[in-house]
């Protein structure tokens, strides 16, 4: 359930009583609060974690556009010592993946490390949107390489262990959910 903003005790209490997993995002976590709970040590089995989403910039674009001081933050966190962006999207999966969180989510334009020119969304704005595109280039293969050694590595490439289904789902005759009680 995305679960991001201002959300009241009730909204989490519904979340809770449905038994539906959590959102985090990465890019919210640094404020410079080591108790954020977008931050992966925080992170539970029931959560959904991403480095960003379709609404905000790549993380590599997000990055650069970052003040100095919360790009130090950043960098402490997840143990990168590089000066540039470069890289900066695989540092944050890096420290997600081996994380608590029942599913871990980047999107492709963090994989092939692209900057802002790959930015997918922009709410608010009507005009501009969903116009990227990937483009099958060498530099896929070996980011999808990288991708499939750090699943690997950090143990998310065993068989996959679906999110439990609320039991209060009502299903079709085709078993797809309709609608939550």
């Amino acid at each position: 359930a995305e679960d991001l903003g201002m959300i009241t005790p009730e909204v989490l209490a519904l979340r809770d009583r449905c038994e539906l997993p959590g959102m985090r995002v990465m890019q919210f976590g640094f404020d410079g609060k080591p108790e954020n709970p977008q931050l992966p040590h925080a992170w539970t089995s029931h959560t959904v974690s991403y480095t960003g989403t379709h609404d905000n910039n790549t993380t590599r674009g997000w990055f650069e556009a970052l003040p100095d001081g919360q790009k130090q933050l950043v960098r402490n966190y997840v143990g990168w010592s590089a000066e540039d962006s470069h890289g900066i999207a695989a540092a944050l999966m890096r420290s997600a993946w081996p994380s608590a969180a029942g599913l871990t989510i980047a999107p492709l334009q963090d994989v092939l490390d692209l900057g802002a020119e790959a930015r997918m969304n922009v709410p608010g704005r009507a005009q501009g949107n969903w116009r990227w595109r990937w483009a099958d280039s060498a530099t896929s293969e070996k980011a999808f390489r990288w991708l499939a050694e750090l699943t690997s590595t950090s143990g998310r490439a065993g068989d996959p262990k679906p999110l439990a289904v609320p039991a209060i789902v009502q299903w079709n005759r085709e078993r797809t959910p309709l609608a939550v009680q």
